[in-house]
């Protein structure tokens, strides 16, 4: 079986992930979303609520599995017999930093990541830049699966 893990903190989930996501589903035999757990940073949703809107987001492929991880990538990727890792690219300044990440990763484990390009539409697109778009009015709901803007919505409303 072909396994890959798309790694991320989606805090929250854009389109933009979405769209790797399903690339990526269509290449795999099965794709673990991996919720990265940084423990120094505070993030708008919780961990479990990041799982749950990504289960939300990415019900309609059957070949996705979300999970949580705290540590190394390539620990996560040896424990469960994943082969690849794919992350999206909107920019040259994302290769930069990836690509040296990339190679750390093979040479600790031999684990390959596969980039992937976003769609020109998805290029400019960043969970930080949506909240901050959000926290002022901005109108994001095209750039956010719809329980994902609802929740979003909801959150910014409550912690106001």
């Amino acid at each position: 079986m072909r396994r890959a893990v798309c790694p991320g903190s989606y805090d929250p989930p854009t389109n933009g992930h979405l769209d790797i996501l399903e690339r990526a589903a269509g290449l795999f035999d099965e794709v673990v979303v991996a919720v990265l757990v940084n423990k120094s940073k505070k993030g708008l949703f919780t961990v479990e609520e990041r799982i749950e809107l990504l289960a939300e987001s990415v019900a309609h492929l059957p070949n996705v599995r979300i999970d949580s991880w705290h540590g190394l990538l390539v620990d996560y990727c040896r424990q469960n017999d994943i082969q690849a890792i794919v992350k999206g690219l909107r920019a040259v300044s994302d290769f930069d930093y990836e690509l040296q990440m990339a190679q750390m990763n093979q040479q600790l484990t031999g684990v390959e990541t596969l980039f992937m390009p976003t769609k020109p539409e998805n290029s400019f697109l960043s969970s930080s830049l949506i909240k901050e778009v959000a926290t002022y009015g901005g109108n994001v709901a095209h750039l956010l699966p719809a329980t994902v803007h609802r929740r979003l919505l909801d959150r910014l409303s409550r912690d106001k």
